[in-house]
């Protein structure tokens, strides 16, 4: 195919022209184009065209392996006897391991290797809570991967030294322990990926090493991955390979862990020695305690333009006017709200609820405010985000900050930022544009009232079709 003619597609909700591409770029928009030899061509009959979703902040290689893994907790298992059953009638993989995920208290409070030996006792078995932040092993894991001898700071102990089975924050070490995982499939990711519209996506999964990066390289390179891949947990030392130019290097991830969090020093020198090779950071930050340390970290060490907050799960508003002075941008994941919104609503005081997730304020201060999903801990749709930041609402029907909701424009608007400008201007289909792009069935103004991935009707990458609906 030497080029692509799409008739009557719909430009920014408003107008409807004629677009054409080559060499994955758009070339011509006209009212009418004349078709060329050999060129392709498509009636849109005035669907929307819009440049492809990026999801500023999800998790590659967690999505491939929750793929092959036991849901533990809700809406699949919600009660002790659901996760006893879910345990004990897994398939475990070719080592013999059970890999649980998505755990959370309400289930069956907290696991250890005690709980868990009464559901599984006689294969190793690792559960991951929700957040991504800890693991829970039983006594045949622990034994497995060596905790009582390891000194990880992670390590959950009881007075006497025995570990809990409790890991917290502890991916990297843990998988030097654990038998080998069988490849990603991260061609399956890719289409999951296009099937929603997502044509960009930022890696957020800190201290990736040199071969994980090198496995989403080749992802990219040999199409597996249609995606734009951004990557923010690359070494410092890290250059993007020449040959792929639809992987990037992002900001430089940080992690404020709630279970430990860093002294001001020692985070005010983090922050510097990250600046000092020319890389923004991209800090996790979730709870207000985190969100003060890096404040107060970054008004000493100083702002480089592109730093940016993940999750930002609770902003007082008192410190929303310090995120504008410093100059951050906020990538934020108002999705958990549809999916986890009443335990927040039960767990945190009333007070802080209009903390929550805020999209509305941060963006009336001129905080550049970029969405996501962070899955596979959040839901990836982004069409399901998109109407969560639209309507606050929780999975019982109470809604959530009513005064931090976007307009259906605001939230769309927020995934269609390239992701080395999250919360930069909206990218729009314009000549010379890369053409990545999502064709709709229905205009942009009947998907914004009812956002659904089923309203896809064509992915582009490059030009180049990587979803298609028969109907075109």
């Amino acid at each position: 195919m030497t080029g692509l003619l799409l008739r009557d597609a719909e430009l920014d909700g408003r107008t409807r022209a004629d677009v054409r591409i080559a060499g994955g770029r758009v070339t011509e928009i006209a009212g009418s184009l004349t078709r060329r030899a050999g060129e392709a061509e498509h009636d849109c009959h005035g669907g929307a065209l819009l440049p492809g979703l990026c999801d500023h902040h999800l998790h590659l290689f967690a999505l491939a392996a929750q793929a092959r893994s036991i849901h533990c907790g809700p809406p699949a298992v919600t009660d002790r006897a659901g996760l006893g059953a879910a345990l004990a009638t897994a398939g475990p993989d070719r080592h013999g391991w059970i890999r649980g995920v998505g755990y959370f208290e309400t289930v069956a409070g907290d696991l250890d290797a005690a709980v868990l030996d009464r559901m599984c006792p006689d294969r190793p078995v690792r559960v991951e809570h929700r957040s991504g932040a800890l693991w829970m092993l039983n006594t045949a894991a622990v034994s497995a991967v060596g905790l009582a001898s390891a000194d990880h700071p992670g390590i959950e102990r009881t007075g006497d030294g025995t570990p809990t089975g409790r890991l917290w924050r502890a991916d990297a070490w843990l998988r030097t322990r654990l038998p080998p995982p069988p490849p990603p499939d991260l061609d399956a990711i890719g289409t999951r990926l296009a099937r929603l519209g997502i044509t960009a996506v930022t890696d957020a999964t800190p201290d990736l090493d040199a071969g994980t990066v090198e496995a989403i390289a080749d992802a990219v390179r040999d199409g597996a991955l249609p995606q734009r891949v951004h990557l923010l947990g690359a070494p410092l030392d890290t250059a993007p390979p020449g040959d792929v130019p639809r992987l990037g290097i992002g900001p430089y991830k940080i992690v404020l862990a709630d279970s430990a969090l860093p002294s001001l020093p020692d985070l005010t020198h983090r922050i510097r020695t990250v600046h000092a090779t020319g890389r923004a950071i991209a800090a996790h930050c979730v709870t207000r305690e985190a969100l003060v340390i890096l404040l107060a970290a970054l008004d000493d060490a100083g702002v480089l333009p592109g730093d940016r907050i993940e999750h930002a799960a609770l902003v007082p508003a008192e410190l929303v006017p310090e995120l504008a002075r410093l100059r951050l941008r906020v990538v934020t994941q108002p999705g958990f709200l549809a999916h986890r919104g009443d335990d927040y609503l039960r767990d945190i005081p009333g007070i802080e609820h209009s903390d929550l997730y805020r999209c509305a304020s941060l963006t009336a201060a001129g905080i550049p405010l970029a969405l996501s999903s962070d899955a596979p801990y959040g839901p990836l749709d982004p069409w399901a985000v998109i109407n969560a930041a639209v309507h606050r609402r929780t999975p019982a029907g109470r809604v959530a900050g009513p005064g931090e909701r976007l307009t259906p424009g605001q939230a769309v608007a927020a995934y269609l930022a390239p992701p080395g400008d999250p919360g930069g201007p909206a990218r729009r289909v314009r000549v010379g544009a890369d053409a990545d792009l999502i064709l709709l069935h229905v205009p942009l103004a009947a998907a914004l009232a009812a956002p659904d991935p089923a309203l896809i009707r064509t992915v582009l990458a490059d030009g180049r079709p990587v979803r298609q609906n028969p109907l075109i």
